[in-house]
């Protein structure tokens, strides 16, 4: 039996700032800004499924994702990017395809939601 399992645990995420990184995805992903921040540089975000840490420690200009590493879900394409626009979140794309668009976070990671 091989010890490493097939699932992916937490995705990390390079912030500058912890505290204004933490309110930023509490807001954009409706979640209430509650939950300590661990070591004074971590944040865990609580998804369903993978979790998302946010990082401080391991923030530089060269470790932000140039592209998404992962997506979020949604199931209505349009009116997520309508969300993201009334949020005045830095969109990086139109919606491609009908089926997903890029934007960014305020440290300049490349994230992405997609249709399931």
């Amino acid at each position: 039996m091989n010890p490493i399992q097939n699932q992916i645990g937490t995705v990390f995420i390079p912030v500058s700032n912890i505290e204004q990184a933490r309110d930023w995805y509490c807001d954009i992903l409706g979640l209430p800004v509650d939950g300590e921040i661990l070591y004074g540089h971590l944040f865990v975000i609580p998804m369903k499924g993978t979790s998302i840490v946010l990082d401080s420690k391991i923030y530089s200009e060269d470790s932000i994702f140039r592209v998404p590493a992962f997506h979020f879900n949604t199931d209505n394409i349009e009116e997520a990017y309508e969300y993201m626009r009334s949020k005045n979140v830095n969109l990086t794309t139109l919606i491609e395809h009908n089926h997903w668009f890029n934007f960014k976070d305020p440290d300049g990671n490349q994230l992405m939601v997609c249709k399931c």
